[in-house]
């Protein structure tokens, strides 16, 4: 029996996402837990043009800028 994730189908907001943990808790989300969408909320536009490359354009992650 398959053990079902409390993540699974959810929307996640990651505040400073773009940081060590938010890439880190990201990439375990979407490989381990399938949410619906990981949103990800810092002030670094280019940081989150980087992460948007490195996880493949995944269309689960939402970027948003913000202070």
């Amino acid at each position: 029996m398959d053990k079902v994730s409390i993540l699974s189908g959810k929307t996640i907001l990651v505040t400073g996402g773009t940081g060590s943990f938010g890439q880190k808790f990201a990439e375990i989300a979407l490989r381990e837990h399938d949410p619906q969408v990981i949103r990800v909320f810092s002030r670094g536009e280019l940081l989150q043009q980087q992460m948007c490359q490195k996880f493949n354009n995944d269309e689960r992650l939402r970027f948003f800028i913000g202070d």
